[in-house]
């Protein structure tokens, strides 16, 4: 794809003027003096998230009702702000793209009004955390926040809503781009033909795809130089939750995003997307549908063409993880300030047969999309064994642990996780209409959970990683400019005192003195007026001694 054309059109159809630069030189002078006062040029990642990719993490929100907007902005800018740090040559340049997909999906007219907030990423925790970014350093112009449902014909019902409160909220202010080719008269008339490359999509091969040979994404979601954080909505749907790993359906574009339609290929998709697909991909989910049957994943023997049979859950997971099979996230998010029930749209168990929502103000977010959704199934209620989604994923390597209780889970307080047990988080139990269950002639409830036993054992022996006999202390951040985050592992609770030492040996600082619980944590130090020169941490505990040397450059 040709990016300085891409940027150049995205400037010129974006919400934040309609300016004939390019969106990313158009903030370059101002980003280069900004850089110098700050004497940054990019963000990074927290190093103890990029050190546990395997890890899945918990923030709780104080907001006392979903129609706060001020409480859910600041939850995201707070957020924002201890998920990313500035830095200098850090993993994520000013110069990059940063891809945020929150779920934007179709709302059926209601858009951002209190029957239609719990359908999409909630827009106020997306303005603050767009708001948290952008007061880090990071370039409005760089950010993009798109859907790929908005493209088609008519296909997706309220889109407009839903985009004229990121416009007129977001984008507008932070100089976002929402738009682009997905709006106006471009929107209506997309057909395949512009589906080109060197157009606005990101074509991508899938060198292992079940079904699909090639996927267009909506620019700049999996493109190079692209940082993707995908911000999901804790709601349950069809598909039993629609979490991270959906949720990263909607960068494809429209016809290829319609994942959760069965593959009657003469029905479904026209010839020229049919191209795209492998020709005998029919026969490839006939028989990997046949062994997962034999093999007894739970509800797959529903029947169903569709999403309300076995055989279309697994195409529709087939479909999903080829896709994840060519995506790299930087971060997936599961907004959970509120969690709702249902359908994933309008309907549901509430009065008059509506959705209902639930103050659940959680965060839950990690490295790997398929582990941040298993942790978020287990607190909605449900036993993420049952879902066919994660034995798929598992199968094909995209997730390393399948037991949710095999899943290293933190407590993320203030920017410091503290590892925890996940029987001692809380649940927000969702109902949802997944793949009902027959019982002696009659089926269960159309919205139930499904929270039937699951012996892990019978498709991975895993257990949760050990703790050390001793305990360890290494940095993550070396050298260290402004902040030091360090790693602590403790084989059991212990009185315990972190002090820095200079070269000769002479105490400088003391970081941290008292009681803390066994397991891993992060702890964080600011240096001060300390000079620059090599620094040695030291651990004296009741249960041994570790240390770790760091160099600090001012």
């Amino acid at each position: 794809m040709d990016r300085r054309r891409f940027l150049a059109t995205t400037a010129a159809a974006g919400v934040a003027g309609a300016l004939a630069r390019p969106a990313r030189a158009l903030h370059r002078d101002g980003l280069l003096q900004r850089s110098r006062l700050q004497q940054t040029d990019s963000l990074s990642l927290h190093p103890f998230i990029a050190a546990h990719p395997d890890a899945v993490f918990i923030r709780r929100t104080s907001v006392g009702d979903k129609l706060d907007s001020t409480a859910k902005r600041i939850a995201g800018d707070a957020f924002a702000r201890e998920i990313f740090h500035p830095a200098e040559g850090g993993d994520i340049p000013f110069t990059h793209a940063m891809a945020i997909k929150p779920n934007l999906t179709c709302t059926s007219g209601t858009g951002n009004t209190p029957a239609g907030m719990g359908i999409i990423t909630d827009l106020d925790f997306l303005d603050g955390v767009a708001g948290g970014i952008t007061g880090l350093g990071f370039p409005g112009g760089s950010m993009f926040a798109r859907e790929g449902n908005w493209l088609g014909d008519g296909y997706c019902a309220g889109e407009y809503h839903v985009t004229g409160v990121l416009v007129e909220r977001i984008a507008e202010r932070y100089g976002m781009h929402v738009h682009g080719f997905t709006t106006g008269r471009a929107l209506r008339e997309m057909t395949l033909e512009t589906l080109q490359p060197g157009t606005e999509v990101i074509w991508r091969g899938v060198p292992d795809g079940t079904v699909f040979r090639r996927i267009g994404y909506v620019a700049p979601y999996n493109d190079d130089d692209t940082f993707l954080l995908n911000i999901a909505k804790f709601k349950t749907h069809s598909m039993g939750m629609t979490l991270c790993a959906k949720n990263l359906q909607g960068m494809a574009v429209s016809p290829y995003v319609r994942f959760c339609e069965g593959v009657d290929a003469t029905a479904q998709h026209p010839s020229a997307v049919l191209q795209d697909f492998h020709a005998d991909f029919e026969q490839r989910v006939d028989a990997l549908y046949a062994e997962h049957l034999a093999r007894g994943i739970p509800r797959w023997d529903r029947p169903g063409r569709k999403t309300s049979g076995g055989y279309g859950m697994e195409t529709w997971a087939q479909r999903t993880c080829d896709s994840h099979s060519i995506t790299r996230t930087g971060l997936n998010v599961i907004e959970g300030i509120y969690g709702r029930n249902g359908d994933g749209f309008n309907a549901g168990p509430g009065p008059g047969g509506t959705p209902q929502d639930f103050m659940s103000n959680l965060l839950i977010f990690g490295k790997n999309p398929f582990l941040t959704d298993v942790i978020g199934t287990w607190i909605a209620g449900h036993e993420p064994g049952n879902f066919g989604l994660f034995h798929v994923a598992y199968e094909r390597g995209l997730m390393p642990l399948f037991d949710p209780a095999s899943i290293p889970l933190y407590d993320w307080n203030g920017g410091e996780p503290v590892q925890i047990d996940l029987s001692t988080v809380e649940r927000t139990p969702l109902v949802c209409p997944y793949l009902r269950r027959d019982y002696n002639g009659q089926s269960e409830e159309k919205y139930h959970l499904v929270d039937e036993p699951f012996d892990y054992s019978t498709v991975a022996a895993e257990r949760a990683p050990a703790l050390p006999e001793q305990p360890s202390l290494r940095t993550l951040t070396n050298p260290v400019r402004h902040t030091a985050t360090l790693e602590l592992r403790l084989p059991r609770d212990a009185q315990l005192r972190i002090s820095v030492h200079d070269a000769l040996g002479r105490r400088v600082y003391l970081i941290r003195e008292g009681h803390m619980r066994a397991g891993t944590h992060s702890i964080r130090w600011m240096p001060g007026r300390l000079v620059s020169g090599t620094y040695f941490v030291t651990l004296r505990s009741s249960v041994g001694a570790a240390g770790c040397r760091l160099m600090l450059v001012r």
